[in-house]
């Protein structure tokens, strides 16, 4: 059997539950943060085992705890409880409590219903034909597939994935292309530490072509292609290294939210999220990663050069430095210096972000909110003190050349030119998606305003 915590406070002996509370409570009284997150009961005919997992000032705990099973049913239960609050309490007082993480990593504490003896016949069996090699034929291999497992439990393991042993869990990834052929570790003669994703259309490859050339081997190049052309750009040599992905008629931001989290992007210390219609020419990647580095920005752009569209005049080249952080605004425009748009502002045709900032903006972005509008006054959110972590970089500045490529990608709706239709959207996202934001601050305001109360 198992049960939810809610089900646990709803079994028929309660005031047995309610004794482990007042436990729980005077625990918490003396600095003590409990939490009980599951209780398993494994019932065999004499006694009564329980997996119990909690969180105790930050750290996760594993115990199991055995009782015998009296006669009396309800005898059982209760000695059960005051079992797991006594073992709770335990854990509470061992002296190593300033591990950040804390398992139990006795046979019980990760890999119930066996015993000793049964771990010591596994790891025996597994000893006796662990040396595989190319010469082994599939025999071995196929027995070692085959072999009789215990059943495991790893509470560290990443959600849906404790049931394997730890050594053996990859929760990461990443982009690196590899061989079909020889030995894994040698396919790599390089791994790119930066990222460059460019969502294009085959109509702008010469502007693409000529961007990719300001960035050197120590950046790695992803295109998503809005148009479904993809194999006519390996008329570029570098092309044929370069990563694709295509989905007809998706925006950049569709394309990050689905193929950019931040787990597959983790190996890449920046990525850079860019349009087709930037230009280059005054630009070199490594110089400007060496800026963001040394300027301490976790979120940034190259500043627009004098011929760019211009929305914000955050986001223009300034001539007096190598980086800005705060600008002046038109009258009216900026209620505070430090927060957007004068401050804490970049903005979405061409960001870059470390990896941390974007494990945070990753999570922040809509499945359904496509164009990314209002993103920008919400990036303050992740990187703080954001003032002081986002900027613009001028050294390395760009030309926004602002063609509507993606724009012409829409259909006519209700009337409208399917320029005009696109417009419309971005515009009825950005109220939408600031909606859904002030709506989940108030949730999380109330929320905090409640345990304070409490």
């Amino acid at each position: 059997m198992s049960f939810s915590r809610a089900a646990w406070g709803g079994v028929k002996v309660v005031h047995s539950y309610r004794e482990v509370n007042k436990c729980v409570h005077v625990l918490a009284d003396v600095g003590c943060s409990l939490e009980l997150k599951s209780i398993f009961f494994d019932v065999a005919p004499d006694h009564i085992r329980i997996l119990l997992n909690e969180d105790v000032m930050g750290m996760t705990i594993s115990r199991l705890v055995t009782v015998k099973r009296p006669h009396d049913g309800t005898r059982s239960i209760i000695t059960t409880v005051m079992a797991v609050a006594f073992g709770v309490f335990i854990g509470i007082s061992l002296p190593s409590l300033h591990i950040p993480k804390i398992s139990f990593s006795s046979a019980l504490g990760h890999s119930f219903n066996v015993s000793i003896a049964e771990i010591d016949r596994f790891t025996a069996d597994l000893d006796k034909a662990l040396f595989i090699s190319e010469s082994s034929g599939t025999k071995r291999i196929e027995f070692l597939g085959s072999m009789r497992l215990p059943m495991m439990f790893v509470s560290t393991n990443p959600p849906g994935a404790e049931s394997l042993p730890a050594g053996i869990v990859v929760s990461e990834s990443d982009l690196y292309l590899r061989r079909l052929w020889g030995e894994p570790s040698e396919d790599l003669k390089k791994k790119p530490k930066y990222l460059v994703t460019f969502t294009v259309g085959y109509a702008q490859r010469k502007n693409i072509d000529a961007a990719v050339q300001k960035f050197s081997d120590e950046f790695a190049i992803l295109l998503f292609h809005y148009d479904g052309r993809t194999t006519e750009w390996d008329q570029y040599e570098w092309s044929k290294n370069a990563i694709h992905i295509s989905a007809r008629k998706q925006t950049k931001w569709w394309y990050a939210k689905r193929f950019l989290h931040p787990d597959i992007v983790s190996a890449y210390e920046f990525i850079f999220i860019w349009d087709e219609d930037l230009g280059l020419e005054h630009f070199n990647g490594d110089r400007y990663i060496e800026l963001v580095e040394k300027h301490g920005l976790e979120i940034s752009q190259p500043g627009l050069g004098a011929n760019s569209g211009f929305t914000w005049e955050m986001t223009k080249k300034k001539d007096d430095g190598e980086v800005h952080k705060y600008t002046e605004e038109r009258p009216g425009r900026c209620n505070d210096p430090n927060l957007p748009p004068c401050a804490a502002f970049v903005e979405i045709m061409a960001p870059v972000f470390s990896r941390r900032a974007w494990l945070c903006v990753w999570h922040m972005i809509q499945n359904d909110l496509v164009h990314g509008w209002g993103l920008d006054f919400a990036l303050r959110r992740c990187a703080q003190p954001a003032h002081e972590k986002i900027g613009v970089v001028d050294e390395q500045w760009i030309v926004h050349q602002t063609i509507p490529t993606l724009g012409n990608q829409g259909e006519s709706d209700h009337g409208k030119d399917k320029y005009i239709a696109v417009k419309t959207r971005c515009k009825s996202e950005w109220a939408e998606f600031q909606t859904r934001l002030t709506n989940a601050d108030k949730g999380y305001l109330k929320g905090l305003r409640r345990s304070m109360r409490s």
